[in-house]
Formats: structure tokens, sequence, C-alpha cells
């Protein structure tokens, strides 16, 4: 793998967005429009953002039975042009026109997916450059398949197939990782991103009441000093009258696992600044990164 960009001062904007419900063109719109208001730095109050997310399934609602409705065909290859003009994908084409028209990199939370050929579904993030470019996608590799009695059962696999690949980007100012929701709780898939020399790990999230008190923090600043590195995750606002109610309280952690910024349930966008100052800092006062024992145990990243 070539080696990562320098890292270098950015900022970041987490957009938990309200509003989504059945009709897709209105949560497109609605997506649209907050795109433009974070990238505006919230009209100047804040500094414009370099880099813009959206939350898990930003443009559908959360549930298994609607993955097959909304499902949109990306046909992406990484590594390949992606010719945005004559894509199938009317979500790909908004969040490309809005990096572009914005300036910004731009994490497009994620969508349910269909696979050309094989109709298979997945749950799917895609990243832009301030160019409009797609350049980068991630699919859920951990399926949320959960049941805890009396609170909560949700099983994505009844529709979704899983993604089998780990996926990070470069920007001029850094190597972001990529996952989505659950995957937080795979130490793994965190932990090769940040040995394949990421700065930053973020997840496009959509964690429920019954979980988020428990684990939603907890679980950002574990991989973020576990790993020595910037961490967010970016969650639906959470609506009482949908079935899924969302967590919210889109977050950002610093490498020494500091919450550096954070908002609480309704629609809201996050503003942080990323300094590698703190970077450097947690990695040479606290030197796990060089005192790993491969000769006791073996490095997870390898082999891939």
């Amino acid at each position: 793998m070539s080696s990562a960009p320098a890292f270098k001062p950015f900022n970041l904007a987490l957009i938990q967005l309200g509003e989504v419900g059945p009709d897709k063109d209105a949560n497109l719109k609605h997506a649209r429009e907050m795109i433009k208001k974070a990238a505006s730095g919230n009209g100047g109050a804040k500094p414009k953002p370099d880099l813009v997310v959206l939350p898990e399934c930003f443009n559908s609602l959360y549930g298994h039975v609607h993955f097959p409705v909304y499902a949109e065909t990306i046909a992406y290859t990484p590594g390949q042009p992606y010719d945005v003009a004559s894509s199938e994908s009317q979500s790909v084409k908004m969040l490309s026109a809005a990096a572009k028209e914005e300036g910004v990199w731009l994490i497009g939370g994620s969508i349910p997916e269909r696979e050309v050929g094989t109709g298979k579904l997945y749950n799917t993030a895609t990243v832009y450059s301030p160019k409009g470019e797609l350049v980068a996608m991630h699919r859920k590799v951990h399926l949320f398949d959960i049941d805890i009695p009396g609170k909560i059962k949700f099983k994505e696999s009844e529709n979704l197939s899983a993604g089998n690949t780990v996926n990070q980007f470069d920007t001029e100012f850094a190597r972001i990782g990529l996952g989505i929701c659950y995957d937080v709780r795979f130490p793994e898939l965190a932990m090769t991103n940040a040995r394949r020399g990421c700065h930053m790990l973020i997840y496009p999230s959509a964690f429920n009441t019954t979980t988020g008190p428990l684990h939603w923090e907890l679980l950002q600043r574990a991989r973020a000093v576990d790993n020595q590195v910037y961490f967010a995750m970016c969650s639906p606002a959470r609506d009482l009258n949908q079935s899924y109610h969302a967590w919210g309280h889109s977050m950002v952690v610093d490498p020494m696992g500091k919450v550096i910024a954070e908002t609480e349930h309704e629609e809201d966008i996050v503003y942080a600044h990323i300094d590698p100052k703190v970077f450097e800092e947690a990695r040479a006062g606290i030197p796990v990164t060089t005192q790993r024992r491969f000769d006791v145990y073996p490095d997870v990243s390898k082999g891939l």
C-alpha cells in the first residue's frame, strides 16, 4: 500500500440528519440543504469544513423491510474512474454534485445498494472528492443481527449481504478509514485501517436507544485509544414517529480518548477541528504503535 499523506490540520462536520421519511426525493433534498448548511460553517459561525459526513441510511427509512425498496445500483469498482453522469444512482448523483458545488470532501453516509448481476443488497457508504469524483466505497462488513430480550430485535441479514473489504481514502490532509455502525464492535477492522496508515476513522452509524446509552461513547473512545487515531460516528437524529429510534449523539474523539465534540439527539451539525499535534503527542508519549509484540501474537492487518 502507498504511504499515507502527511497529516495536516482540518475541519470536520458531522450532519446529524433529521426529517428522514418514506419519500426518498424529500430525504435527498433535505440532505442536500444540510450539506450546504454544514459546508457554509452554519452561515459562517464556524470555519468551513474540509470534510462533511452524513449518517447511516440517510436516504431511506432504517429497517430490513425498507432496504429492498430504497436500494440503488452504484456499480463502482475501486481504483477505476467512475462516470457519475451515467450512474443509475439518484443518491450518488446528488452527493457528487453537492461535494463539487460546496467544494468539500463528502462521506455520503450510507444507502442500501443493489449489486449489478447478483442483485445482492448491501449497506454502502460512498466518498466524494471536492471535484465531485466518487473515490471510495465501503460495504458494511458486520451485519447488525441482535436480539436483546424485551428490548430490541433486529436482523439486517434478512435482506442484506455483508461486505468483505477494508476501505480507506486519501485526502490532501489525512488518510481516513471507513466503517459503518456495527463495524465499530469489531476492533480488528479499526486496527487494520490504523496499521494501514489511517489518521482518523469515520463510521456513519445509527445506534438505537437500547445500545446507544450502553456503548456508543465507550466503543468510540476504545477504538480511538486502542489505535491512537481520531474517531467519529455520525448518527441520524432521533425520530420517535419511526419504528427505529436512533440514539443520536454524533461524536468526535481524539487519539487520547477525549470526546472533543458531541451533540444531543435532535437534528444538528457537529463541528470539530482535527489537530495532528494530539495524534503525534499521543503516539510519542505512549508509544504502543512501536511496542506491539508480533513475536507473541499476530498482526491482524497482515495477510489481507
